[in-house]
């Protein structure tokens, strides 16, 4: 298969509604999209990404009027999710809610619940309006790895894999969305991500969810966001020796040294 980076939004809509996958930007990371409503091309993303059927997909929505066609909001659950969302849709916050039974199990895992959210990236905003329906979209690599923020981070890690990468820059996050569990007036952070629990808890009070070996939201895999980029913790830089290209990540203020290709003082 040939991969084609490209700016052709129309391309996009039409590969979706063939029930391919497409790569497209959302304002976290780049965002590997099908059809959430279409199990045959939910699986695509699977396969493309490597990635595990235990571990469920967020599912983008095209509008707010999508939330209860997707999600069955518990009734003592529904106003805290309309202050959530009315805050921080369309935007990097994902809320587990239990699913409807228009959600195919591939997309959620097996599992009752749906992860949700609106995103605010304006290129991806207009492919999912024109295509009118949810989008399946987990991270554009191959599972376990590091997620991409530019076009050329999608083809390096999927060339060959999927037909089309839309190019919409580089990301404003960088990071994956928040996701949270709500209950009543609490809300429960299942992944950390670029909304704080600081502004989380204008609206409930803020539980961070402890480590668990039961997967139920994405993103919790212990080998998600894995570089392949080998770390080296040394007590003095001074003597440290290498015969590769490397570069330094300093606590201390480090001045120029050729043995790194990059230097960054983080204090």
């Amino acid at each position: 298969m040939r991969t084609e980076i490209s700016t052709d939004r129309n391309a996009a809509v039409e590969l979706l509604r063939s029930g391919d996958v497409v790569a497209l930007p959302t304002e976290t990371v780049y965002g590997l999209a099908s059809d959430a409503l279409d199990p045959i091309a939910a699986a695509k993303i699977f396969e493309a990404k490597g990635r595990p059927r235990f571990d469920p997909l967020i599912v983008h929505l095209p509008d707010r009027d999508w939330l209860e066609k997707i999600a069955d909001i518990p009734t003592q659950d529904r106003k805290l999710v309309e202050n959530l969302t009315g805050k921080f849709w369309p935007g990097p916050l994902t809320i587990i809610l239990p699913k409807r039974g228009v959600v195919p199990d591939i997309v959620t895992a097996g599992l009752e619940t749906v992860a949700v959210r609106i995103s605010a990236h304006p290129v991806f905003t207009e492919i999912i309006r024109a295509f009118g329906k949810p989008l399946a979209a987990p991270s554009a690599n191959r599972f376990g790895r590091v997620s991409p923020t530019t076009g050329q981070h999608v083809l390096d890690e999927l060339d060959g894999l999927i037909p089309l990468i839309i190019d919409g820059g580089a990301t404003a996050h960088g990071i994956e969305s928040t996701i949270v569990r709500v209950s009543g007036e609490k809300i429960e952070v299942l992944r950390r991500g670029p909304i704080l629990s600081e502004q989380l808890s204008e609206f409930g009070t803020v539980e961070i969810a402890p480590g668990s070996e039961k997967i139920s939201a994405p993103g919790q895999s212990p080998s998600h966001y894995a570089p392949k980029t080998s770390l080296l913790l040394v007590d003095d830089v001074r003597a440290f020796k290498t015969d590769k290209s490397c570069a330094l990540l300093a606590w201390n203020s480090t001045r120029k040294d050729e043995r790194f290709i990059a230097i960054r003082n983080l204090s």
